[in-house]
């Protein structure tokens, strides 16, 4: 579990964050949403700990990331599987080496063990063949799988996914989104997911956190987004015509 309470960010005279408080369970896929400017990948930093907030807290179960020396918080982060926006791959390193990279970095494994987990995600995410292939030899939609069999390499409790289907056809981004979702699901972890994607959010949204000039506006499930009577919810999600048409047939049913 990850606990944001009352999070404020400033950078100068601008507060980026305005008292952002949430809950994060495992065995969920937990969505932020929000405009571009939001403060959604701001917040996501300061979950990670890539940056510090002005004032409030965040919780690792019942441990204060904030107020741990560095020792503590490298213990935490080995706990921490992250997927960037753009896969972040080395393109000089195979896939086997990508994947590999976490266990190289903070693990004593044998090389014969670490490749052996290196085996077994890339199995998990359906790459099972690619080991010796170099980043610039995947389609986008693969080097997305290989950014997820580097994030869980590690066995991770928490993950972290900025924007996975950023440059992703539909059907691609929503192989992505199932596979994070049984991922999450499979491992119990608590899986934070920042997204502009209403696909990801109809799809695999157990709990959804509505970001909007920095605050907090809305919280639900994927069912109760159509519903909603929130008028700021409404007017970032209903955008889109099908969209439209969707709320309607839901508050019909309803």
């Amino acid at each position: 579990m990850i606990r944001a309470e009352n999070i404020i960010k400033q950078f100068d005279d601008h507060e980026v964050l305005k008292g952002v408080s949430m809950e994060f369970n495992p065995g969920k896929t937990n969505l932020i949403i929000g405009r571009s400017g939001a403060g959604k990948t701001v917040f996501l930093k300061i979950l990670v700990g890539l940056l510090e907030p002005s004032s409030g807290k965040v919780w690792y179960d019942n441990v204060d990331f904030f107020s741990l020396n560095k020792k503590q918080v490298r213990a935490i982060r080995l706990e921490v599987g992250m997927l960037f926006q753009g896969s972040a791959l080395f393109d000089s390193m195979k896939v086997q080496e990508n994947v590999r990279f976490p266990l190289d970095m903070f693990t004593n494994h044998t090389l014969a063990e670490k490749n052996k987990q290196v085996d077994l995600c890339l199995e998990r995410v359906g790459l099972s063949g690619a080991h010796q292939k170099y980043p610039s030899e995947l389609s986008g939609g693969m080097q997305k799988r290989v950014g997820i069999a580097r994030a869980i390499v590690m066995e991770p409790k928490y993950l972290f996914c900025d924007e996975p289907n950023s440059g992703l056809d539909p059907r691609t981004a929503l192989v992505i989104d199932e596979l994070i979702q049984d991922i999450t699901y499979e491992h119990n972890m608590t899986t934070i997911i920042n997204t502009h994607d209403m696909n990801s959010v109809m799809e695999i949204g157990d709990n959804i956190a509505y970001l909007h000039e920095g605050f907090l506006a809305w919280q639900g499930s994927k069912d109760e987004v159509l519903t909603s009577d929130n008028e700021l919810l409404q007017g970032f999600i209903f955008a889109s015509p099908f969209l439209q048409r969707l709320r309607s047939a839901a508050l019909k049913q309803g």
